[in-house]
């Protein structure tokens, strides 16, 4: 079984995680980076015209990212992210607009302040209607390795 762990992590909360799941369970390692890298004030969910800001009121925006290596299409793609506004964040739109991922098991996680990943799972099903999203998991705290274990029956 081909592998992927791929990861958007503006505050390094989400890497932490997915390295964490990547010792687990092996496979390919990457990070989803935007090509200009957020800064803090970037980041203000306050400041509404900051830049996370104003992509998240766009539905249609998507921050260009940096060159990525192949996936070299996963069987099982762990999809890591933290939620903004209830959702994931564009970086992860722009990922999955550009990768062919029809057929991948793609199992998602995040990192939140407070939100839930059902409302995230959800919009990624009802945008990308031909993958295969499963319910996934909120991963702030307890083990993220056992957590990832048994999603995959290991």
């Amino acid at each position: 079984m081909k592998i992927a762990i791929a990861y958007f992590s503006p505050q390094g909360r989400t890497a932490r995680v997915a390295r964490l799941i990547h010792e687990a369970v092996g496979g390919k390692l990457v990070e989803i980076e935007p090509k200009d890298p957020y800064s803090m004030k970037d980041l203000d969910w306050n400041d509404k015209e900051s830049l996370s800001s104003r992509e998240m009121r766009n539905e249609f925006a998507r921050p260009e990212l940096k060159a990525m290596p192949d996936l070299e299409k996963p069987d099982v793609l762990f999809l890591g992210f933290p939620i903004w506004w209830y959702v994931a964040p564009r970086p992860v739109d722009t990922f999955l607009d550009g990768e062919p991922l029809e057929g991948v098991r793609i199992i998602p996680f995040a990192t939140s302040g407070s939100s839930p990943i059902e409302g995230a799972v959800r919009r990624l099903r009802a945008t990308y209607p031909g993958l295969h999203f499963e319910d996934g998991a909120l991963l702030n705290d307890g083990d993220p390795a056992l957590w990832a274990r048994k999603v995959l029956g290991l």
